[in-house]
């Protein structure tokens, strides 16, 4: 393998990415970017709510400074996934091996680095104010890592094929990554070097490519929206282009429009994937969102074709997304663990699914775990607040623990609905 492997590293902390017990570091830094964004837009809606957000960034963010720590070295995940994959295990008795990668100057990871950084420099501004010390030891290694990330560009896909491929494969390249990285850094830093960057390779970096879709592997979408504020609300002139290219991304998600090309389920569900879907609807919905407030602060409006479309249509189009996923939905079911009268009850989640340590201390071995992969009773251990990849095409959900692509929650789903619901839950008189 090509890959370097590394050992006796501190790494404890951070997060599984969903059901499984690998820490993968790309998907886990786009996790800790999205409770940052939503905390920054939405924090002032969350009352008590908003310490809770700041403590599962903050738990992010440990994990990341410690994988940043060494100068041009990123440790990027943590566990083998193939024979993590080959077992049905608690966490608690966890004996596949803990392998750790790396990305370095010689193995470069342009797309993990950048989403590093944009994570750091995202959640420094949350703690700003509150933890000015911690918020500076963020920014100035959000510093670090992007120009790192800047430098020694390449795929971490192509160094770590074997151990990063198909689970967290960069699929869209890593331009996404360094536009959205630089764009948090200015909004951190207000340093011109990143304005100048953003200006001067922007559409290298694909600013105005017509990919539609924002998720923990493609930032594009999310970085326009993002640098659409500079313009919208700081009046940064230079950034005006990004109005046109976020309207352009509202406009496809509009039915009716002249540019609308976004799948819709009968029952109304934003569709882009049948693999975890929920995540596209929750990432879509939390952008929705953010950009009617932008486009409101600005008394603007988007332009699609002929048709006008007001922030409160965007916000129209967001609620109904979210009322499908908490059970205004043909099936009737909530999939949010543990919310509404009907929720999923096996999901996808060794945690979850397997009897705790105090209901049976002995340990679960393996293979023995699997019993509980293809029982049909519910999960012993309701997993409270997690979201699953949600219904296929045509509204339909079997509540099946092995069918992982409806089943399986992420960390990644969840993180962009924190704003969304605060926002919501805010305007609903409900917090």
């Amino acid at each position: 393998m090509r890959g370097p492997k590394v050992t006796n590293v501190d790494l404890v902390g951070g997060y599984y990415d969903a059901g499984d017990n690998v820490k993968f570091g790309f998907p886990m830094a786009f996790t800790t970017t999205m409770l940052s964004w939503s905390a920054i837009e939405f924090g002032g809606l969350m009352k008590g709510e908003l310490e809770n957000a700041k403590e599962a960034i903050r738990w992010g963010t440990d994990y990341l400074l410690k994988a940043t720590a060494h100068p041009d070295t990123i440790y990027v995940q943590v566990g083998d996934p193939n024979k993590d994959h080959a077992c049905w295990e608690r966490p608690e008795d966890m004996d596949t091996p803990r392998n750790v990668l790396k990305i370095d100057a010689g193995n470069p990871g342009t797309d993990v680095a950048a989403e590093t950084a944009a994570a750091l420099a995202a959640a420094s501004l949350v703690f700003r104010t509150c933890d000015p010390d911690y918020s500076k030891r963020l920014l100035n290694s959000a510093i670090r890592v992007f120009g790192f990330a800047d430098k020694h560009r390449g795929s971490y896909s192509n160094v770590l094929k074997n151990e990063v491929c198909p689970f967290y494969c960069s699929y869209s390249g890593y331009q996404d990554e360094l536009l959205w990285a630089a764009a948090w850094l200015h909004k951190a830093t207000k340093n011109p070097i990143y304005l100048n960057y953003i200006t001067v390779n922007g559409q290298t970096l694909g600013a105005d490519e017509s990919d539609n879709t924002f998720s923990w592997d493609n930032k594009h979408v999310g970085a326009r929206v993002l640098l659409s504020k500079a313009f919208l609300v700081q009046k940064l002139g230079s950034l005006h282009e990004y109005k046109g290219h976020a309207d352009n991304f509202m406009c496809s998600l509009i039915p009716g429009t002249p540019s609308s090309q976004t799948q819709y389920t009968p029952g109304g569900l934003l569709f882009k994937m049948s693999d975890s879907n929920m995540q596209y609807v929750t990432s879509t919905t939390f952008l929705l969102l953010t950009y009617a407030k932008y486009l409101t602060f600005s008394k603007q409006v988007v332009t699609c074709g002929g048709v006008i479309v007001t922030p409160q249509k965007l916000r129209a189009v967001a609620k109904k997304q979210v009322d499908y996923l908490l059970g205004d939905n043909p099936e009737g079911m909530s999939y949010m663990v543990g919310y509404g009268l009907k929720f999923p009850e096996r999901i996808h989640h060794r945690g979850s699914s397997l009897p705790s340590v105090v209901s049976h201390p002995v340990k679960i071995s393996c293979s023995t775990g699997f019993s509980a992969l293809y029982s049909g009773a519910p999960n012993p251990n309701l997993l409270v607040g997690a979201v699953i990849g949600g219904p296929d095409a045509q509204d339909r959900f079997t509540d099946q623990r092995n069918d992982y692509e409806h089943s399986e929650p992420a960390t990644y789903i969840n993180a962009p609905l924190v704003g969304a619901l605060a926002y919501l839950a805010h305007s609903y008189g409900q917090i």
